[in-house]
């Protein structure tokens, strides 16, 4: 099996950057495809600034490099489906189509075994749709376009008949899933790496926190009991060889009165993850690199306890972050706007003891400069 030291990028936003600078020390040359032409990839590799549709630049974009990946699920399907035609894409169609619209996936998830919440499809072509998922579901839960929508986009949280029938028109009546609310205690992902001959790799299971649908600090690892550790890390691996995923992936995950139930699956790099980059001895982007070139995947061991603190519109001086101990910015080199992830901060400890304080010192840094939407 030869290795692919060319490698296509579909997407060129900050994960596609970090893909990209991770490539460089294995000695592979990344191409992004982006429409956007200040695209934060373009600073890794090299770039090509088309429309998704442009199936002339999507052939020269592909001819031009060994494999393909995405980093992003938002690809039109139209546009992997040609490009597998034409060189391996990994992962494959069947990864981005089976996640990116969330009844397929919760159908996927329920079956490999994973536990999901009760759940029913809103259809503007079914008109009892609505009140058919009110019965399976109940007054209280989380109303959802299938597809597009993060960082809490396209959602309504509704606690009555009447909220689920305004929130559907508030979301255009286009096709949703509504799921039923958990009250969680806690949210978790756990971020793995499938390599092309079926090898996997799984880091700490990370504990999330959100502010207003959007990541705001993970922490690795997360506080969480061995058995259920254990079990994020089972469901994780059935992900994996359930789609047959070549790539990195996270699974992110509610933990609720002592079990776990999965909320959703991202089938790429993902933003809980970023603490990989000084938290582990491969990063989460090297070994996504690895396993669609086709090499070893590397090592997922924690040198120390790790964290990342999201910068959300805004950023602080990189002096003021330098003197923070333990604590290092990444930059993406995005316009700052409300609600747009520009940056993070990684943040390292020796205990968890020092890790969540020096946390706690990087979280209120970027209270002070986030703006969220």
């Amino acid at each position: 099996m030869s290795v692919a030291t060319k490698i296509g990028v579909l997407g060129g936003g900050q994960l596609g950057q970090m893909l990209g600078l991770s490539a460089i020390p294995l000695g592979i040359e990344c191409t992004f495809f982006d429409p956007d032409p200040e695209a934060p990839a373009r600073v890794a590799g090299k770039h090509f600034c088309a429309a998704w549709n442009d199936r002339d630049a999507l052939a020269r974009f592909a001819q031009s490099v060994d494999a393909i990946t995405f980093e992003f699920e938002n690809v039109p399907r139209e546009s992997l489906a040609f490009l597998e035609g034409i060189r391996p894409v990994r992962p494959s169609l069947r990864s981005l189509e089976t996640t990116c619209d969330r009844i397929r996936e919760k159908e996927f998830l329920r079956d490999a075994g994973v536990p999901v919440q009760p759940f029913a499809a809103v259809s503007p072509d079914a008109p009892a749709s609505l009140e058919l998922a009110l019965a399976t579901v109940g007054p209280h839960g989380v109303l959802k376009t299938r597809t597009l929508g993060y960082d809490g986009k396209g959602q309504r949280v509704v606690h009555s008949a009447e909220e689920l029938a305004r929130g559907w028109q508030e979301l255009g009546s286009a096709p949703c899933i509504y799921e039923a609310f958990v009250p969680f205690d806690r949210e978790v992902s756990v971020v793995a790496t499938r390599g092309l001959d079926g090898t996997t790799a799984f880091y700490s299971v990370v504990e999330n926190l959100h502010t207003k649908g959007v990541l705001f600090r993970s922490l690795a690892p997360a506080r969480l009991s061995d058995q259920l550790t254990q079990d994020a890390l089972r469901h994780a691996r059935s992900v994996l060889d359930g789609l047959g995923h070549v790539g990195t992936l996270a699974l992110e995950l509610f933990v609720a009165d002592g079990t776990l139930i999965a909320n959703e699956i991202a089938p790429r790099v993902h933003n809980s993850g970023h603490w990989t980059l000084r938290g582990a001895r491969t990063s989460q982007f090297e070994n996504h690199m690895r396993a669609v070139a086709g090499l070893p995947l590397g090592d997922t061991g924690m040198p120390e306890h790790a964290a990342m603190v999201n910068l959300i519109g805004g950023t602080p001086s990189t002096a003021e972050v330098l003197a923070l101990p333990g604590v290092s910015l990444q930059l993406y080199g995005k316009t700052p706007r409300p609600g747009r992830k520009v940056a993070h901060l990684h943040v390292v400890g020796a205990t968890q003891d020092e890790l969540l304080a020096r946390v706690a010192r990087a979280e209120a840094l970027a209270r002070r400069v986030n703006r969220l939407a």
